[in-house]
């Protein structure tokens, strides 16, 4: 009898490819994507130009995963991945030669941001409706505990980006990210899972109707279905908020830490190490260890409360404060992301996946760019740490409202079991 109520593996074949993927291409992009950020900065010298850069390349995941959300629901989303991941690799090493001849302008740069955003922008809401399918039935908190794991691993890269961009330059960087990219989708193109949802799909297809007008009407089904889903919806404005910081955050930290301290990119590094430290140690935690669903809902919101002070008021103390409070916001972060993405995830319908996480990106961007734009803007005006601690009690107040105030709901979404 126990051995008839045990849970299925969650270490498949497709589960194991897609993770040693993930794991090479996030290496990879983790190394070159701090670089070009120290890069840009060392150039423009400038933190509205910086925020410029990083605005670039959030822009277009305004609209591409509303746009490809509605075609993912049709098409093959493994196909999808290793295309993308081919582009990628193609194009890291194009811009790789181009730096190597010592040529550089930064509104061509820019450009090159904006393309690179917009597969990655695509590429997230594929991977994000095909991971599901890869995972065993009742494994949803330890699938996604591992891959917030693997995410905060990756970040060990930094410091050797630092490292090697000061010695050796950005070029041989981004060479390095293209062929971690060809080793990802080659890997992908071994996955072997079945994606059933398109014969559902084709099902709902009306001859009568041009592509265009298909994936149109696709798209609106995927904002009507948030709608209707109030538990959900109030998630996804509620994340709108919390993306507002984490636009914020990304502009004003590094250069704060650059401004403030000698070698402010290493302290920098030191601090966020704790924080990377806090998503690793909780991820293990949550892999080896169930959280019990009827508490998940509760969890979740004291979480989101005690993070947005924590990282409201850090920078406006010493190092080592800085350092354990960051420890907090980590271990609360990946436990806030194990518990939303788990839930909704295994909540909405697997023909339903691309629509509802191109909806939910869709509206994340719009909080990340206002956050980005804002904060560039706000900073030639007040310090980085006021503009910084402003947004986060903004996000805490936001957490109070939709979550604490839908949580008939949200607790449904939660505290559902896998």
């Amino acid at each position: 009898m126990s051995e008839m109520n045990e849970k299925p593996s969650l270490w498949t074949r497709d589960f194991t490819i897609i993770t040693l993927g993930s794991v090479v291409s996030m290496f990879g992009n983790a190394m070159s994507g701090f670089a070009m950020s120290l890069m840009v900065l060392d150039i423009s010298q400038s933190t509205l130009l910086y925020s410029i850069f990083i605005a670039m390349y959030t822009l277009p995941q305004l609209f591409m995963p509303i746009l490809s959300g509605a075609v993912l629901d049709r098409f093959s989303r493994k196909k999808t991945i290793y295309t993308l991941d081919f582009l990628s690799a193609l194009l890291y090493v194009i811009m790789a030669c181009v730096l190597a001849t010592g040529w550089f302008s930064f509104p061509v740069f820019a450009v090159y941001c904006f393309v690179l955003g917009s597969i990655q922008s695509t590429y997230m809401v594929a991977y994000e409706s095909f991971y599901p399918l890869l995972i065993s039935e009742g494994n949803y908190q330890k699938a996604y505990s591992v891959a917030s794991v693997l995410e905060t691993l990756s970040a060990v890269m930094v410091p050797v980006s630092t490292f090697l961009y000061k010695r050796i330059g950005l070029s041989p960087l981004l060479a390095v990210n293209g062929l971690c990219f060809f080793i990802a989708a080659v890997m992908e193109t071994r996955i072997r899972a079945e994606e059933k949802y398109i014969e559902t799909q084709k099902a709902t297809e009306r001859e009568d109707r041009r592509p265009v007008r298909q994936v149109l009407d696709d798209t609106r089904e995927g904002f009507h279905y948030l709608t209707l889903e109030k538990g959900l919806l109030a998630i996804a404005v509620y994340f709108v908020f919390s993306a507002v910081c984490g636009g914020v955050s990304s502009v004003v930290v590094l250069p704060y830490f650059r401004n403030t301290f000698s070698d402010g990119e290493y302290w920098f590094m030191a601090v966020m190490a704790f924080s990377l430290a806090g998503r690793a140690i909780g991820g293990m935690i949550h892999y080896k260890k169930q959280i019990p669903a009827a508490f998940r809902y509760r969890i979740a919101l004291t979480v989101y409360v005690v993070i947005s002070v924590c990282e409201g008021i850090y920078l406006f103390f010493p190092v080592p404060v800085m350092m354990l409070l960051c420890f907090i916001v980590g271990f609360g972060g990946v436990t806030s992301y194990t518990i939303r993405i788990s839930a909704t995830q295994s909540y909405v319908p697997d023909e339903m996946k691309g629509r509802f996480n191109g909806a939910f990106n869709m509206l994340y961007t719009i909080g990340a760019l206002i956050g980005e734009f804002a904060a560039g803007t706000m900073t030639v005006i007040m310090s980085e740490r006021i503009v910084l601690m402003s947004s986060m009690l903004l996000c805490a107040l936001a957490a109070l409202i939709f979550i604490g105030g839908g949580r008939k709901q949200v607790s449904v979404i939660y505290n559902r079991s896998e």
